[in-house]
């Protein structure tokens, strides 16, 4: 594994040793350590916290692949698996915080937050490893709100296009989008949930700090507008798709009545053919002449055809195609 300390006065890293990192983490007042792990499971290797010579009661899952997000208060430590946005999918970050040490432990190089983290540390300057732990709880949720905020903006793009023109490819695009919207929300609810509920009975312990109690407070703020930007995003896929079948069944009305106006033309001409290929008496003895035939035959075809025409010219359904063209 690769260990980074980030040094808290001016946000710069330092790759260190197992043995070095384990070292500052025993004596450090304030240590902030990222731990970068193989994307590929490789062979059996100790568990992070013990290289790490932390306590490993109750600590089991950390730095493991674990598919549940977690949020949990072990004595004077806190534990979370926090879900983090990147390259379109969900990853998993391990945070380890206590009142001197933030461990955060992430697999590949696209899952980790060591280039945000220091960027923020530079910026903000926690005070405490607690600090450093919402400064990276923030970030994680940035990364949801970022992943949903352009599948908003693709989705608005696609419903433009569909109103210019519609094509295939758009409602396979939108399909692409609405699951990812449900990936986003899926994956962070039920850990804002939780975290919720673990931040909701520290704050009720009066011995809670204050200026934490701002933080929580923030965090739980910026995580409904999250959740909030996931909603929306869901809810403008359905548009889109909703938008996606009127444009289809606008369609569909169009042909419909071009064949209405075709059967209009032809009943009457079916019909008159129908009608004199009978064996009538007065229609095989008495018409006989060719004035006949083309009076008949003929004249009733066209009288026919133009009296629809004129029918179909003065009704709604002849102007609403006028219209669609």
């Amino acid at each position: 594994m690769i260990v980074t300390v980030v040094s808290v006065p001016d946000g710069g890293m330092t790759t260190v040793s197992t043995a070095e990192a384990r070292r500052r983490l025993a004596t450090d007042p304030f240590l902030l350590l990222g731990v970068e792990l193989p994307g590929e499971p490789g062979p059996a290797e100790e568990p992070v916290v013990r290289q790490l010579g932390l306590d490993e009661e109750d600590l089991e899952w950390f730095g493991r692949r674990e598919g549940s997000p977690r949020a949990e208060f072990l004595g004077d430590t806190a534990g979370f698996v926090v879900p983090v946005v990147r390259g379109g999918q969900v990853h998993q970050v391990h945070a380890l915080a206590s009142e001197g040490f933030l461990v955060a432990v992430h697999w590949g190089h696209w899952a980790g937050l060591a280039g945000d983290i220091t960027a923020l540390v530079r910026r903000e300057r926690p005070r405490d490893a607690v600090a450093a732990l919402f400064l990276l709880l923030q970030e994680a949720l940035s990364t949801f709100r970022r992943a949903a905020v352009e599948a908003l903006l693709q989705v608005e793009e696609l419903e433009d296009d569909m109103f210019e023109k519609r094509r295939p490819e758009q409602i396979y695009r939108l399909s692409q989008l609405r699951r990812h919207s449900a990936v986003l929300h899926h994956a962070l609810l039920p850990y804002l949930q939780g975290v919720d509920e673990v931040i909701t009975r520290r704050m009720l312990n009066p011995d809670f700090p204050v200026e934490r109690q701002r933080l929580a407070q923030e965090f739980q703020r910026a995580a409904r507008l999250v959740l909030a930007d996931i909603e929306s995003l869901q809810d403008a896929t359905r548009r889109a798709f909703a938008s996606y079948g009127s444009l289809v069944a606008g369609e569909q009305n169009g042909v419909i009545n071009r064949l209405a106006i075709v059967s209009v033309i032809f009943l009457p001409l079916s019909f008159l053919t129908g009608f004199f290929g009978m064996n009538f008496e007065f229609l095989t003895n008495r018409l006989e002449t060719r004035d006949e035939f083309w009076l008949l035959a003929v004249g009733l075809q066209l009288v026919a055809v133009v009296g629809s025409l004129v029918l179909l010219h003065r009704s709604r359904i002849w102007r609403r195609l006028r219209d669609d063209e």
